[in-house]
C-alpha cells in the first residue's frame, strides 16, 4: 500500500508499506510506480528499509536519499514531573523570532522552523529569561502528533532541557492525538537516547527520490 503525504518535513512523501510475503512487496513496487506517474517526481518513497531498497532496485531513476529512523510513542500517560525543573509551555506567536534565532544558531539543519507550512506551534523553556530549548508540534495528523524542531542552546546542553521539553510536548501530543511520533537521524546518538528514555520505539526507515 502507498499513501501520499504532501509537504511533510518539507518534502512530498510517498509512504509505502507491505505485508509479509514476496507478493505484497511486488504489489507495493507496482503501486509506487503508479503513484509516481500520477503524482509527479517530487514525491519521495519512504518506508521500511528492505522494502524501499527493493523499490530503488526495481524502478529506473529512483535513488536512495538517506537512512534514518521513525520513532513512535504508543498511547498512554507520558511521565513528566511538573516540579522537576524549569517550566515548559507553549510559546506565543511573539516568540517566533526567538525560536528562529535559536534554530539558526544552534540547529541550522532543522526541518521545522517558524513560518513553514504544517509547523503548528512551539514549546520552550526559559533560563533567566532567555529561551534555552524548544520543540515543535509540526505536521501532526488527527491520529498522531509529530514532534519536531528539537533544539537547545549550545551553552545549555547537558542539563536535560531537551528531554524536559520533549517529554512535555509528547504528553500534550498524546493527550490530543492518542499517540506521538518523530523522525530522527540515525547518527544523532544523543537524540536517540533522549527519545528512548521517554518511551519512543525505533523503526529504521529509508527514503528515496526520483533523480533529476
Amino acid at each position: 500500500m502507498v499513501a501520499s503525504a504532501p509537504a511533510i518535513s518539507r518534502r512530498d512523501r510517498l509512504v509505502v508499506w507491505a505485508g509479509p510475503g514476496p507478493a505484497s512487496s511486488v504489489t507495493a513496487v507496482r503501486l509506487v510506480r503508479f503513484a509516481l506517474a500520477e503524482l509527479g517526481p517530487s514525491y519521495r518513497p519512504l518506508g521500511e528499509r528492505e522494502l524501499v531498497s527493493r523499490v530503488v532496485a526495481e524502478l529506473d531513476g529512483v535513488e536512495v536519499s538517506g537512512a534514518f529512523s521513525w520513532m513512535s510513542l504508543p498511547g498512554g500517560p507520558v511521565p513528566y514531573d511538573d516540579a522537576g525543573g524549569p517550566e515548559v509551555g507553549w510559546l506565543g506567536g511573539a516568540a517566533e523570532g526567538e525560536v528562529a534565532a535559536l534554530l539558526a544558531g544552534h540547529a541550522p539543519d532543522s526541518y521545522a522552523v517558524p513560518g513553514v507550512a504544517g509547523v503548528r506551534r512551539w514549546a520552550g523553556v526559559r533560563i533567566g529569561g532567555e529561551l534555552a530549548a524548544v520543540a515543535a508540534d509540526a505536521w501532526s495528523a488527527p491520529s498522531v502528533g509529530l514532534l519536531a524542531g528539537v533544539a537547545t542552546v549550545a551553552s545549555r546542553r547537558g542539563r536535560g532541557l531537551a528531554e524536559r521539553v520533549c517529554r512535555w510536548v509528547s504528553r500534550e501530543l498524546v493527550a490530543e492525538h492518542g499517540r506521538a511520533a518523530l523522525m530522527v537521524d540515525d547518527d544523532n546518538a544523543a537524540a536517540l537516547s533522549v527519545y528512548g528514555r521517554i518511551g519512543y520505539v525505533r523503526r529504521p526507515v529509508l527514503a528515496a527520490h526520483v533523480a533529476a
